[in-house]
C-alpha cells in the first residue's frame, strides 16, 4: 500500500486523489491538498519508489495503476483524480484499467505519449550529492547548485532528503535504471469516457497540440486549457490560478 497523506474528512463530495511527479511525494502537494480540503477529503500518496512508499524493482505505468487502484478500495471510491507529469500517467493508466475507480481526472502537464528527453542528469547530481556532509537542506542544495541545478529544483529535490538519516527517500538506482518505461506510455486498446481536463503550463511544451489525437482517442470526453505564464511545474508556479482551475472543473 502507498504511504498516503489525508487532508480534511470525507463530505457529499468525491475524495480527491493527488498523485505526483517524479522525484517529488505527497509532501509536495500540502499547500493545495489543505486549502481544497475545505470542501472534500484529499489524499495525497508517495507515489512508488518515492517518499514512505514501499520501493519496488518494477516502475511502470500498469503497475503504478494498480497502487493507485488499491488506494482508492482502501478510503472508497469513487473517487476524482489529479495528477502531475508521472502522476498524471499514472492516473490516465488508472482511469484506462480501473474505469469504475474514478468519476474525473485532472492531467496536468503530460500527454500518454513516449519523450524523447531524458531526467537522469537530475539523478545523477542527486547522487553526487556528499550525504556525509550534509546536516541540513541548504548544505545539499549547495551542491545541486554547484552542478548547475536550478534553485526552484534544489528546493524540490532536497523535500526527499532524509536529512538525519543521510538518505534519498528516492530509489535512485530503479528510477535511473526504469527511465525508458518512466519517459514512455504504454499501447493500450482501451478508452475511458469520463470528463478529463488536460491542464497544461502555457510555457511548457510537454501538451502539444499534435498529442491531441492521441488523448482524444483514449479519452473522448477530453477538455484541454493552460494556464498563463506557467511551466511544467504548473502547480508550484502558479498555486493559486492551478488551484482554481481545479475546483471549477472538479465542480462543474
Amino acid at each position: 500500500m502507498l504511504n498516503k497523506i489525508t487532508h480534511g474528512t470525507p463530505t457529499d463530495l468525491p475524495t480527491l486523489l493527488i498523485a505526483h511527479g517524479l522525484y517529488g511525494s505527497a509532501r509536495n502537494w500540502g499547500v493545495i491538498a489543505r486549502r481544497i480540503s475545505d470542501s472534500r477529503r484529499v489524499v495525497a500518496v508517495d507515489m512508488r519508489n518515492h517518499g514512505d512508499s514501499p520501493w519496488s524493482p518494477r516502475h511502470d505505468y500498469p503497475e503504478m495503476a494498480d497502487d493507485l487502484a488499491e488506494v482508492i478500495s482502501d478510503i472508497g471510491g469513487p473517487v476524482d483524480v489529479v495528477g502531475h507529469s508521472m502522476g498524471g500517467k499514472a492516473a490516465m493508466m488508472l482511469a484506462l484499467r480501473h474505469p469504475e475507480a474514478l468519476r474525473r481526472l485532472v492531467v496536468a502537464d503530460i500527454a500518454p505519449v513516449d519523450y524523447t528527453h531524458s531526467q537522469l542528469h537530475f539523478i545523477t547530481a542527486m547522487k553526487s550529492v556528499h550525504l556525509d556532509t550534509v546536516t541540513r537542506r541548504s548544505d545539499a542544495e549547495k551542491q545541486l547548485a554547484a552542478q548547475g541545478i536550478d534553485p526552484a529544483l534544489q528546493s524540490f529535490f532536497t523535500q526527499s532528503l532524509d536529512v538525519p538519516g543521510r538518505a534519498w527517500k528516492l530509489n535512485l538506482d530503479v528510477l535511473a535504471e526504469e527511465m525508458p518505461r518512466i519517459m514512455s506510455f504504454p499501447d493500450i486498446d482501451a478508452h475511458w469516457d469520463g470528463p478529463a481536463l488536460f491542464l497544461a503550463g502555457a510555457e511548457s511544451d510537454y501538451v502539444k497540440q499534435e498529442h491531441r489525437a492521441r488523448i482524444r482517442a483514449l479519452f473522448p470526453q477530453a477538455r484541454f486549457a493552460k494556464l498563463p505564464g506557467a511551466g511544467h511545474w504548473l502547480h508550484a508556479e502558479k498555486p493559486r490560478e492551478f488551484e482554481a482551475a481545479l475546483r471549477t472543473f472538479l465542480r462543474a
